[in-house]
């Protein structure tokens, strides 16, 4: 038996449920979103419902709700996941040459898929980096490409380039694109009017790309020390401890007036918050599943859909959702229109929603795993 295996009772180059876990939930949520039940739940009479729907939105500018985490969340998992894909090919035999080709080729993938999200929705080429699979293109390979780096490096890497945008944000000297934290108003406003040649562009910035990189690199940090021959206590204690201290570090940010959290342009505070909730995150789901053996089989609802996330993201975003809508929409009014508008549509969402889970359950069924 492996050194390691003995050590912390998993196999180290092994899949750890938690991280298929991690990942399937989070893609889960995002399919939740495309089925717009997230919609429905904002116009609900009660207050508490519209509460809850309210976390599952974007916060409109200065602020933090849960929503916001969500592709921190896919960002992060996607790290987490890199060591564990290197050893299992350095485990097939493969070299560090073919291995690095073939990360090149999926950023280079990830991007294009990107990118033709953004054409099919303008009809025109359109070269922006705020949907996830854009980010990913820059975040995973430079990830990649430091994950031998040390510790100390890859941590030091991270703090720099968040230093550093922020700096450009604070500094920048255009006119009208001076004011750091003001909506429209700064360098990543600037930035996307100049690659999509117009005044006013989106106000998600494209610029997240440099600092969300933290993001993936903690998640390689978090993969490596899943992977080490530390006992689970220690792995969880570290993750613990290194969530606590990004969540401090974002909130004082905040709170201190020095920077603040606005996932919209991704500052350094943002990043620190929305990277601790992520670490932290992990520790739950690797202590609940992997160390307590609590949730293995409930876990299973989730990984299936994370064997095919790629997959089911493209589906959704390119119209498959909206082609179940209009499939379950009469029939939801046919059986449930007694219910009233507002149920009616919240169970349309919800088969919407079911379907999508249903088909990356007969993927995985099937065993059919579309990776890139």
């Amino acid at each position: 038996m492996d050194q390691n295996a003995k050590t912390s009772g998993l196999p180290a180059m092994g899949r750890i449920t938690s991280v298929d876990f991690f990942r399937g939930l989070t893609m889960f949520l995002l399919a939740g979103e495309a089925s717009e039940l997230y919609s429905h739940l904002v116009q609900s009479n009660s207050t508490i419902v519209r509460a809850i729907g309210t976390q599952f939105h974007h916060h409109v500018w200065h602020g933090l709700h849960f929503w916001d985490l969500i592709q921190p969340f896919f960002m992060f998992i996607v790290g987490v996941a890199i060591p564990f894909a290197v050893a299992n090919r350095i485990k097939k035999g493969e070299s560090n040459r073919i291995i690095t080709i073939h990360a090149f080729k999926r950023s280079a993938l990830l991007l294009f898929l990107g990118w033709a999200l953004y054409f099919t929705d303008a009809g025109h080429l359109v070269f922006r980096f705020q949907n996830v699979l854009a980010q990913l293109s820059v975040t995973y390979i430079v990830a990649f490409l430091i994950r031998n780096k040390s510790f100390r490096f890859q941590v030091i890497f991270t703090l720099v380039i968040l230093l550093l945008i922020d700096l450009a944000y604070r500094f920048f000297p255009v006119e009208g694109f001076n004011h750091p934290w003001v909506n429209y108003e700064n360098l990543g406003a600037w930035f996307n009017n100049k690659i999509e040649g117009v005044d006013k562009a989106s106000e998600w910035a494209t610029l997240n790309f440099v600092s969300t990189t933290a993001h993936t690199i903690w998640g390689v940090l978090c993969g490596k020390l899943l992977m080490s021959d530390k006992t689970p206590s220690q792995k969880i204690r570290t993750l613990v401890v290194a969530g606590a201290v990004c969540l401090v570090a974002g909130y004082s940010l905040d709170l201190l007036n020095i920077t603040p959290i606005i996932k919209k342009i991704a500052t350094s505070s943002f990043v620190f918050a929305s990277g601790g909730w992520a670490i932290l995150a992990l520790a739950f789901s690797y202590w609940i599943i992997d160390v307590k053996k609590l949730f293995i089989k409930g876990s299973w609802f989730f990984i299936v859909v994370g064997m095919n996330s790629i997959f089911i993201y493209l589906f959704f975003s390119i119209g498959g959702a909206g082609l179940l809508s209009r499939l379950a929409e009469p029939f939801s009014v046919l059986l449930f229109s007694w219910a009233g508008k507002m149920m009616t549509a919240i169970i349309a969402s919800l088969l919407v929603w079911a379907a999508m889970w249903y088909l990356c359950y007969w993927l995985y069924k099937n065993k059919l795993f579309i990776k890139i």
